[in-house]
């Protein structure tokens, strides 16, 4: 028997006879189990399959908000949000964290938008990015600190210039 290319493709993906029928828009009982047959594959497992990867679970699990923001509508450990793959219990935000910057969170990651539990990929900070965060606010702190340092010598060096002239066209006063 010839078997469609697009319905073994889905078979070989591990997808059910109903679900490949529904996809594709064959009949299951003429054109799905036929080639399964065929092709010696056993029936498909039921139940909900597995994610490929933790990323995959992450999207199917989240909902984004009105104001550019997503939340988490899997399940919480506390009031973490978190899921379960491959047999390992991950937050959400670690994962989130992953999507926007391409690695593993160097500790926590945490929002760092300003929205408590926000699991936007982008709004997260690891502990690394939050120590980089201070000792750069400590830089600029310095840095405006000695601008007004800087502002008051100016400031007093105008008043002295100011004064000079004064006495210039009145005479000093007595």
């Amino acid at each position: 028997m010839k078997v469609r290319a697009d319905i073994a493709e889905l078979l070989y993906a591990g997808l059910s006879d109903s679900a490949i029928a529904r996809q594709l828009g064959v009949d299951r009982a003429a054109a799905v189990a036929p080639a399964r047959a065929a092709l010696r594959l056993p029936k498909a497992k039921p139940g909900p399959k597995a994610y490929a990867s933790a990323e995959d679970l992450f999207w199917r699990r989240v909902k984004p908000t009105d104001d550019g923001h997503m939340e988490w509508t899997g399940f919480h450990v506390g009031r973490t949000p978190a899921m379960r793959h491959g047999g390992r219990n991950l937050t959400a935000c670690s994962i989130a964290y992953r999507i926007a910057n391409g690695r593993p969170a160097k500790g926590q990651a945490r929002p760092s938008c300003g929205r408590d539990h926000c699991v936007m990929p982008g709004h997260h900070a690891d502990q690394a990015d939050r120590a980089h965060a201070r000792a750069r606010s400590k830089v600029i702190q310095a840095w405006a600190g000695g601008l007004r340092r800087a502002g008051r010598a100016l400031e007093r060096e105008r008043e002295k210039r100011v004064d000079a002239l004064y006495a210039q066209i009145f005479g000093t006063p007595e």
